[in-house]
């Protein structure tokens, strides 16, 4: 959130952190930084350490289609999942994660053959890949109905949307009311174009996973300085990209997501304008947050939420230390 403050205020005019560089005083951009955490990241880790691909298992066009008893199997795990997901979608992380893990769970637990999940059980398949799409839909309420991002997709998703001038929030159903009709019939289309071409063409996109890598990383690096370049016809953003391609490569190496810093780029603009205009309204008083209702609400289940997952973590690390050696 503070490299979000980068650039020139815009209420007050002030340079904000530039350090007299000029391309800075229009702030970071959010594509270059996008492409860098998660693409040009990726680039650099595939660099260092390539990855084999292997042998490719060839199977028959029948074998992609289950069977009327792997049908039947899939009917509850699916419903369960559609329930275990979309709740999941609503609450901030990494939600297709979350969910998945919560059904494959959940599947197990009162299945009356737990010891075939993980031999190729289709409750474990069924069940998880059902909430998995379940909470892409569920992150979509919070998106659309607040304007707040839970999930890389939908952040990406919101400054879209707000590149081409539109604020999600409580008014975007009412002031934009064809954009967000668009927005529910793509995922019908989106769904329907993803059964038609992921049947007949899954061999080809698993061919595409034996592209040597010394070809696919330099067409996609390549695309990816194209994209930086042409946002603003400018070498610094293509330096920015590396810059956030590197930031993101060390998060990668010591296991940090780089989602949150991605997360408060985009909110943090938002954030900056909304405790403003809050201030100003309350002429300064920081106590007008907690005592209106919504608000207090909101900010104590917030501070209720963060305090239990300080807490989980610490009886977690106190577990692993008196835990035997052994274990």
């Amino acid at each position: 959130m503070m490299i979000s403050t980068i650039g020139i205020d815009v209420l007050t005019g002030f340079n904000r952190l530039s350090f007299d560089v000029l391309e800075l005083t229009r702030g970071i951009e959010f594509l270059p930084c996008a492409m860098g955490l998660f693409g040009m990241a990726e680039v650099f880790a595939i660099a260092v350490e390539p990855y084999d691909v292997g042998e490719m298992i060839k199977v028959k066009f029948r074998e992609l289609y289950p069977n009327r008893e792997e049908l039947k199997k899939s009917v509850w795990p699916v419903i369960r999942g559609s329930f275990v997901g979309f709740p999941i979608g609503l609450i901030p992380g990494p939600a297709a994660i979350l969910s998945s893990l919560v059904s494959y769970r959940l599947e197990k637990g009162i299945s009356k053959h737990p010891e075939e999940f993980g031999k190729g059980a289709i409750e474990g398949v069924a069940g998880p890949e059902s909430a998995n799409n379940a909470a892409a839909a569920g992150a979509m309420v919070p998106l659309l109905a607040l304007g707040i991002p839970f999930a890389p997709a939908t952040a990406v998703l919101l400054g879209g949307l707000m590149l081409h001038g539109v604020a999600p929030g409580p008014t975007f159903i009412t002031g934009h009311s064809q954009l967000f009709w668009l927005v529910v019939a793509s995922m019908y289309i989106g769904n329907f174009m993803l059964l038609i071409l992921n049947l007949p063409l899954v061999g080809l996109f698993a061919s595409l996973t034996k592209v040597p890598a010394k070809f696919l990383i330099p067409v996609v690096t390549a695309i990816m300085f194209i994209g930086a370049y042409s946002l603003n016809n400018s070498a610094f953003d293509i330096f920015m990209l590396l810059f956030f391609g590197l930031l993101g490569f060390i998060f990668k190496t010591l296991n940090y997501s780089a989602t949150p810093l991605l997360v408060g780029l985009v909110l943090g603009p938002v954030f900056e304008k909304s405790l403003r205009q809050g201030l100003i309204m309350a002429d300064g008083n920081f106590l007008f947050f907690v005592q209106r209702p919504i608000s207090g609400t909101l900010l104590a289940v917030a501070a209720l939420i963060l305090g239990w997952t300080v807490v989980a973590e610490l009886r977690k690390q106190k577990r692993k230390q008196a835990a035997p050696v052994g274990e």
